[in-house]
């Protein structure tokens, strides 16, 4: 876990109380970066995933099944003011060192959850934020903490064995932001990432960190950073991004 439990704590209320904010705006509001979703979409989806987190919290395994019955005969807002209301509560329960389910093979405790809900959380609030044109920055100690995050376990865990991908990069992609490098080695069954510059990148991609993060989940275009060298390097690594956090 890269920052304290308590940290991961305080910004899971921040941003999850902005989320309910910005989600009262207007929940038909389409979001321009989940095609298809609306800001009620997004707030459901955020609800169930809390729900689920609770119940993985609580058994120290996946619940199953899965979701329970009459979620979407729920209020929305309803539901979700409950939910992160009690993800709080279940994290804090918890504590740091219970032994549960996570996707992450080096972790298989509950700390993991605080940084995966507090992440979780803050790209989906920019999500609402896109849809009212309301967007506002994300801390930067939190963004740089969620490139690492996303970078492993999301993009560099053992998901790519068999070489299930349509992006089998061949290549080494680089991010620098704020004094922070990850230097990421990519082919069709592997994808290494290590702290840190040394070594040559095809590619390199920099920024403030709000834009980096939100650049890599998808939420703005290239503009909000700058790339050097090769193009379709970046635009593969973009792709398997995706595949990983679909």
């Amino acid at each position: 876990m890269g920052l304290s439990a308590d940290y991961y704590l305080e910004q899971l209320k921040a941003e999850s109380d902005r989320l309910g904010e910005v989600a009262r705006l207007g929940l038909q509001a389409p979001v321009p970066s989940c095609p298809g979703w609306t800001v009620e979409t997004v707030v459901a989806h955020v609800a169930q995933v809390y729900l689920h987190k609770i119940e993985v919290l609580r058994l120290g395994a996946l619940p199953k099944p899965w979701p329970p019955a009459g979620l979407d005969e729920r209020d929305t807002l309803e539901l979700f003011d409950e939910a992160r209301a009690a993800i709080v509560v279940a994290l804090e329960q918890a504590g740091t060192a219970k032994q549960t389910w996570t996707f992450n093979p080096n972790d298989s405790t509950s700390a993991f959850w605080f940084r995966r809900m507090a992440m979780e959380t803050v790209v989906h609030r920019v999500d609402a934020e896109l849809a009212h044109d309301v967007v506002t920055p994300i801390a930067a100690e939190l963004a740089l903490d969620g490139i690492d995050e996303l970078l492993f376990p999301s993009l560099a865990g053992p998901w790519w064995e068999e070489g299930d991908t349509k992006f089998p990069i061949d290549a080494t992609l680089r991010i620098t932001s704020e004094g922070r490098s990850w230097t990421i080695a990519a082919d069709a069954t592997s994808i290494t990432v290590t702290q840190g510059a040394e070594g040559e990148a095809a590619a390199e991609i920099f920024g403030d960190p709000g834009s980096v993060y939100l650049w890599l989940w998808g939420r703005t275009s290239d503009d909000a950073i700058q790339i050097a060298g090769a193009a379709d390097v970046v635009q593969a690594f973009r792709g398997r991004l995706t595949e990983a956090t679909q």
